[in-house]
């Protein structure tokens, strides 16, 4: 278009002939008559040339049928245009490579290019529905790049929306989502819509149909909402929170990527505050004159009232070891030996897991995201070692004790039955306490006598109770105050009882 307006400027309005103009700017004299003499200012356009492919032509349809077949694969099991173009040759192809690379581009563009005719805008009304999905993320945690499943949840209405981020992607972690979201939200919406995640459908039926999964259909019925899943490769049923995918990763979420954080419950609380900051930032897409806080307002109150928090935890049966440790996702932790051998019920939480006995004795145990990790807790062994104390002098779990403890210990297993010694002083933190002990214990290293029978004599001391004064008040006074006078005593003896 550019040239053709220079052309048009030099031959109608400077008066130069077409034969200099046509040089001046390159192009050929005809084609400079043919733009003047045109009845209208227009682009002029060139038919694109069509790739011949000639040599390709008799394998076209083998090479159609190998590209669609890989489609239906996983990526790493597809073949490259390389490996088709050896395999061609081996079916006596003689052309060049890149005639197979130009028809595989060429039939991949036409498979991605869209099929439908459109879509429909959609409208909620305020409290009807809201909208959940995943992301992967990469942030910085506790000094390392970590991969993070980060949970979107938003209002389809006020747009107001809330991210969540995990380790991984459970039922325990959807559950923990949905009561954060509900929570900042002020209530529950009517229905949830989804895509077909594995922690919500067991099974994708034809057309609507979905087996549900029953702890996922436990806290639609605990919330009261509804929920509703797209069709398959559906995601623009749930565009609200797709795009909220994309808009978060250029702002909030690109933020907290230049950032380093300690732990996880940092982060969340981080990403909290900046999702009700963003709210009063941004303006509605519907009513541009209001921002996302403000309709978030006129919404909260058709919300339905929210509920305590769903106890959303998955559970299982495990057994617990003969060195009283239980196995979960590739770590081991200890519980209390006195559950060796059984059947014990683990209810897994987003950040910690409760260890429920038979005989109804629970535990809760910090839980631990990396992998082929055994974390002690050398309480857990202490009534073992009443039984086994020479198991203290290279017992695992004791390595963790406190630094008190730990130099007791070194000073007592330098004398002959010091293993019993310790065990007897690490009994009594069932009878008194971890505190107590350990109070005891530094006055007992301060004073240099480190033995059993000192530190449960400083234990009885400090739980001894004290008995306060109490002041009598009484309207008698005496007149002459009682006086320590041991010759008072003397003088009520006889005479020869004094003289003796």
């Amino acid at each position: 278009m550019g040239t053709l307006s220079k052309l048009r400027r030099l031959v109608l309005r400077d008066k130069v002939s077409i034969r200099q103009a046509s040089r001046q700017l390159g192009i050929s004299r005809n084609t400079a008559t043919r733009w003047l003499q045109a009845a209208e200012v227009t682009v002029p356009r060139y038919p694109k040339r069509q790739p011949t492919f000639g040599v390709l032509d008799p394998f076209k349809d083998q090479l159609s049928n190998w590209l669609k077949a890989d489609s239906y694969r996983n990526k790493r099991e597809r073949r490259g245009v390389k490996a088709l173009y050896e395999a061609l040759q081996a079916m006596g192809y003689s052309g060049s490579s890149t005639m197979v690379y130009r028809f595989a581009k060429d039939w991949r563009e036409e498979q991605s290019k869209p099929r439908g005719a459109g879509f429909v805008p959609m409208h909620f009304e305020l409290g009807e529905a809201f909208q959940f999905d995943w992301s992967c993320e990469y942030l910085v945690i506790d000094g390392l790049r970590r991969r993070l499943d980060v949970a979107h949840i938003k209002l389809a209405a006020s747009r107001a929306f809330l991210l969540v981020a995990y380790f991984i992607q459970t039922h325990e972690m959807l559950f923990d989502a949905h009561a954060r979201g509900f929570a900042v939200f002020g209530g529950v919406a009517k229905r949830g819509i989804y895509d077909n995640m594995r922690t919500a459908v067991d099974k994708v039926g034809q057309g609507k149909d979905r087996i549900v999964n029953a702890r996922f259909e436990a806290m639609t019925g605990h919330y009261l909402f509804e929920h509703e899943f797209c069709n398959r490769a559906a995601g623009w049923e749930k565009g609200i929170v797709e795009k909220n995918v994309q808009d978060r990763r250029r702002g909030v979420l690109r933020e907290a990527a230049e950032r380093h954080w300690t732990s996880l419950a940092e982060l969340n609380d981080w990403l909290q505050i900046a999702c009700k900051t963003a709210w009063s930032e941004l303006a509605h897409p519907q009513w541009p004159e209001l921002t996302i806080a403000d309709v978030w307002q006129d919404e909260a109150a058709r919300l339905m009232p929210c509920p305590r928090p769903f106890d959303g935890y998955v559970e299982q049966p495990v057994r617990v070891s003969s060195t009283s440790l239980i196995t979960f996702q590739r770590n081991r932790y200890s519980v209390p030996c006195e559950w060796v051998h059984q059947m014990v019920s683990l209810r897994v939480y987003p950040d910690t897991l409760l260890v429920v006995a038979q005989d109804g004795s629970l535990v809760r145990l910090t839980r631990s995201f990396e992998r082929d990790q055994t974390i002690y807790d050398w309480q857990h062994y202490i009534e073992l070692i009443q039984r086994k104390p020479g198991a203290l002098r290279n017992g695992a779990p004791f390595k963790e004790m406190p630094a008190a403890l730990q130099e007791l210990q070194r000073q007592l297993l330098k004398h002959p039955g010091g293993d019993r010694v310790m065990a007897q002083v690490l009994g009594a933190v069932n009878l008194h306490g971890l505190e107590a002990v350990l109070v005891a214990t530094e006055l007992a290293l301060q004073a240099g006598r480190v033995s059993a029978e000192h530190i449960l004599n400083v234990l009885g001391r400090l739980k001894e109770p004290t008995l306060e004064r109490l002041q009598i008040e009484t309207p008698l006074h005496l007149n002459t105050p009682a006086q320590a006078n041991l010759e008072r005593y003397d003088a009520l003896r006889n005479e020869q009882e004094v003289g003796s």
